[in-house]
């Protein structure tokens, strides 16, 4: 019961702190990436730009007639809604590279990125009907800076941008089957992920060539978006001649390990690792008359808490890695230290300071692997399992138990001495 309630009030201590080091971080409600965004632009998601007719009043010759002959003519205009219709885009030619460059706020760190875009599109008013053709283009991010930005419809410049939110938007005469050629340059920075979307819902891409290029080779890409047509090194590239779809193009930049989160899944996984540890002492303890008292388990407990503490505070200043093996030194000195006095047998404390490496320092090790930790977890326990079935396999547990004799305050186990 005593080494039970260590236990519980450790794994509690344990739980506290995970949530500490999570509030810490800014991962439970996302206000250090919010901060990085303002700080250094979001996620960009690049749209094409679209282009619209917008058609005229149309002025028409029409006959007088008196006594049925026609005497002379008389201009009449017919009056037409100015309506808009979409103007085909039927070439896109795109490059894009990405500059990823992580940065660190608080506990996080964060995959920012600098962008450099040029896109040549090419629309076809094949309406038939003269008019106005409005071209207009999306910012990726309202809160990205654009650096070197050039819109240009037929060589003519679109006017100063007053609003992100609106995007860039110009306006020019077009005849009817007349091309429209608009180009697009500018330098930003995004943070995360990139996309381009060909548009809301399912679009008709003609002549499409996107050109991807990056500073890194493990890209991922996100659920709904498309493949490259082509890889080669870290240039990806996606071409269509004539595709329907509802997808999009994106490409998700790797992120570093951040100390913060790690940390605190290192802290709420701790229980799991304290309970394989006082499981193993105990067993042995009772197989081979080496019972701790439970005030030795309750130091065996801090000794495993300093490990955790000590990292929760030490990635703030140096990288994780060290911090892991800095943490991880100290309270395999102070298990040891102190088990070497207790127990006194050479061969008795570093079977526990085996144990304290195994459950502690190797368990904590699976977390720096992505996805792996509950297969660590498996291995362990069966392994723990396979060791403990073969030590205790001669065990006459009947008599372990029968013999031994309760003593006052310790639980039933017996206190071991320290021995000279």
């Amino acid at each position: 019961m005593a080494i039970g309630f260590i236990f519980l009030c450790t794994a509690v201590a344990w739980m506290v702190l995970g949530s500490t080091v999570t509030a810490r971080s800014g991962e439970a409600d996302g206000s250090l990436r919010a901060e990085v965004e303002q700080l250094w632009g979001g996620e960009h998601l690049q749209r094409a730009p679209v282009a619209a007719l917008v058609t005229h009043d149309v002025e028409r010759a029409i006959p007088d007639f008196k006594d049925g002959k026609q005497v002379g003519t008389h201009l009449e205009i017919v009056r037409r809604d100015r309506e808009r219709r979409p103007i085909a885009l039927v070439k896109s030619e795109v490059r894009a590279a990405l500059d990823l460059e992580h940065r660190r706020k608080g506990l996080l760190w964060f995959p920012t990125y600098g962008v450099g875009f040029e896109g040549h599109y090419r629309f076809e008013n094949d309406s038939g009907e003269r008019g106005d053709a409005d071209i207009a283009f999306t910012f990726p991010s309202a809160q990205g800076v654009y650096d070197g930005f050039v819109f240009k419809v037929n060589g003519r410049e679109a006017p100063a941008v007053t609003d992100l939110s609106r995007g860039a938007v110009l306006r020019v005469p077009l005849e009817a089957g007349q091309p429209v050629d608009v180009d697009v340059a500018y330098r930003s920075r995004g943070i995360g992920t990139w996309s381009y979307w060909f548009g809301d819902s399912v679009s008709q891409v003609k002549d499409f060539s996107l050109v991807l290029a990056t500073n890194v080779a493990d890209v991922d890409f996100p659920n709904g978006s498309m493949s490259p047509s082509t890889r080669a090194g870290n240039t990806l590239a996606w071409t269509f001649q004539n595709l329907v779809t509802g997808q999009h193009i994106a490409v998700e930049l790797p992120s570093r390990l951040n100390p913060g989160p790690v940390a605190a899944r290192i802290s709420f996984f701790a229980p799991v690792s304290l309970l394989f540890f006082f499981t193993v002492m105990v067993i042995v303890g009772v197989v081979k008359n080496r019972n701790l008292h439970p005030m030795n388990y309750f130091f065996l407990a801090a000794a495993f808490f300093a490990f955790h503490l000590l990292l929760a505070y030490l990635v703030d200043v140096v990288d994780i890695l060290a911090a892991f093996g800095i943490s991880a030194a100290v309270s395999v000195a102070l298990l040891v230290s102190y088990l070497r006095i207790v127990m006194g047998q050479r061969a008795a404390w570093l079977q526990a300071a085996a144990a304290q490496v195994i459950f502690l320092v190797l368990f904590s090790c699976a977390f720096f692997v992505e996805g792996q930790t509950g297969l660590s977890v498996a291995v362990g326990a069966t392994a723990t399992l396979f060791v403990l079935m073969q030590l205790t396999a001669r065990v006459k547990w009947a008599e372990v138990f029968s013999s031994s004799t309760p003593s006052a305050g310790t639980s039933g186990l017996p206190v071991s001495l320290p021995r000279s």
